[in-house]
């Protein structure tokens, strides 16, 4: 679903609460509504034994909208926040949902994959990661785990590094005879 489509089913389950939760407010003088009540008195036969009352059907509706709207199964685990700090030089900060049932270990292929597409669109040769942290953020209602990293976008491929060669300090220093 498109993010608008969320934020506006959100917002009617917000409403529908807020409209829930002034029915039952007690400083409302009379008897509403005044002929019936909004959930009748009536109940489904589910079986020859059992039974679930509209009250029950209700609650347990009202409960699932809220769950819901706090866990969001179907948006993303991860938020990017994508800054250019020049233009070839991107810096990557990401959040995990504070609900969330996995998706805990993936973040350095979400930060890898999304290097891959700057090279892409960009059209560089490659990238090379200049830095890269992973970490928890602690906070209200609980921690939330976070990662930075920053990526360059090279034009052409990867200078070779100057070999390192071993030391030549004579065995007597490092041995006593």
């Amino acid at each position: 679903m498109a993010p608008s489509i969320l934020s506006a089913c959100r917002l009617w389950l917000l409403a529908a609460g807020a409209g829930s939760l002034l029915a039952g407010c007690s400083s409302i003088t009379g008897t509403y509504p005044r002929s019936s009540p909004i959930v009748p008195q009536a109940s489904i036969q589910v079986t020859a034994s059992q039974a679930y009352t509209f009250e029950q059907i209700a609650t347990t509706a009202g409960v699932a909208a809220i769950l819901y709207v706090v866990y969001d199964p179907l948006a993303p685990n991860w938020t990017i926040q994508e800054t250019r700090l020049d233009d070839r030089t991107y810096r990557m900060a990401f959040k995990l949902k504070r609900f969330h049932i996995g998706g805990s270990g993936e973040v350095s292929q979400i930060f890898r994959r999304r290097a891959e597409q700057l090279r892409r669109e960009t059209g560089a040769l490659t990238y090379r990661v200049l830095d890269y942290s992973e970490g928890i953020e602690s906070g209200t209602p609980q921690a939330q785990r976070v990662a930075e990293g920053t990526v360059e976008l090279v034009a052409g491929a990867f200078p070779l590094a100057e070999p390192v060669s071993a030391p030549t300090t004579p065995r007597s220093n490092f041995y006593r005879d």
